[in-house]
């Protein structure tokens, strides 16, 4: 074989893998705390994201508690009407991609704010069922007062078979009633893995074949971030599309510690949604 065909075969043998990756979550199940309403709007696409990467893997019915708007005492930097506007537009992103995508009829998307009682009686429970063989696995995309609640409201038995996923500092250290040292001496683990806005905090073009495509549930996917890149609260995300905290879950369902996908792309989230969308036809 010429050996110039050998290397183009080689290049596209490893493009095409690292644009396919392996679906191999660990077991257990998964929890997802997001905020959503504070400054930053990111987590408007990081939702319908990672609600659309578990409905395309199969793994819906392992997510087994979501709540958004953690961020519980409101910072100057956005206003009280904003802060409310957010909380709607949160909600609409978890009930407008579950009703869409399809899979998640049995799973309450709670408003950590405003059901606060709720919300942690909720994530207490999915903590309390856990075990060697049936852990939880906490994706801490946003402040972590609810999760500290949720830990001092469960059994502290259960804690051994808890792991937080988290990715960047910024959510680690903006609790307002629990430091990121004192969640850790619950006795949790901590599965750490780097900033996922490298490579999923990208030019809004990036995302132009979701916004183009001719299926309505990816375009509400699209919608949803582009809320996040048109909000007026900060400047940061404009001309962005941002889903950082969905490259949490893509680690989880690639694997997690086990090998799992430590560096997230859109390439790789287009991949499967598609793929999922390709066999389920509206």
């Amino acid at each position: 074989m010429n050996k110039l065909v050998l290397v183009v075969l080689v290049f596209l043998t490893t493009a095409w893998a690292t644009a396919q990756p392996v679906i191999k979550p660990p077991k257990g199940r998964i929890a997802i705390i997001a905020d959503g309403n504070s400054p930053d709007p990111d987590d408007l696409g990081g939702t319908t994201i990672s609600l659309a990467l578990l409905r395309a893997t199969g793994l819906e019915n392992r997510l087994v508690h979501y709540s958004h708007s953690c961020d519980l005492v409101r910072v100057n930097r956005i206003s009280e009407a904003a802060e409310y506007e957010r909380h709607a537009m949160m909600q609409i992103a978890c009930d407008g991609t579950a009703r869409r995508w399809g899979g998640f009829e049995n799973l309450t998307f709670f408003d950590a704010k405003w059901q606060l009682d709720e919300t942690i009686k909720d994530l207490s429970k999915a903590i309390n069922a856990s075990s060697a063989e049936d852990p939880l696995w906490i994706i801490e995309a946003g402040e972590p007062d609810i999760i500290g609640f949720a830990l001092g409201a469960s059994e502290k038995e259960k804690h051994q078979y808890v792991k937080v996923v988290t990715h960047h500092p910024a959510n680690d250290d903006a609790g307002d009633f629990y430091t990121w040292q004192s969640i850790l001496d619950f006795g949790v683990e901590e599965v750490r893995i780097p900033d996922q806005n490298i490579n999923l905090k990208v030019d809004e073009s990036e995302w132009d074949w979701a916004k183009n495509h001719s299926d309505d549930r990816m375009k509400f996917v699209w919608l949803m971030g582009k809320m996040a890149e048109v909000d007026d609260v900060v400047k940061f995300q404009k001309g962005k599309w941002d889903c950082s905290d969905a490259g949490m879950v893509l680690y989880w369902i690639t694997g997690a510690t086990n090998g799992g996908v430590q560096q997230g792309s859109v390439t790789q989230v287009k991949t499967i949604l598609e793929g999922f969308l390709s066999q389920n036809n509206n």
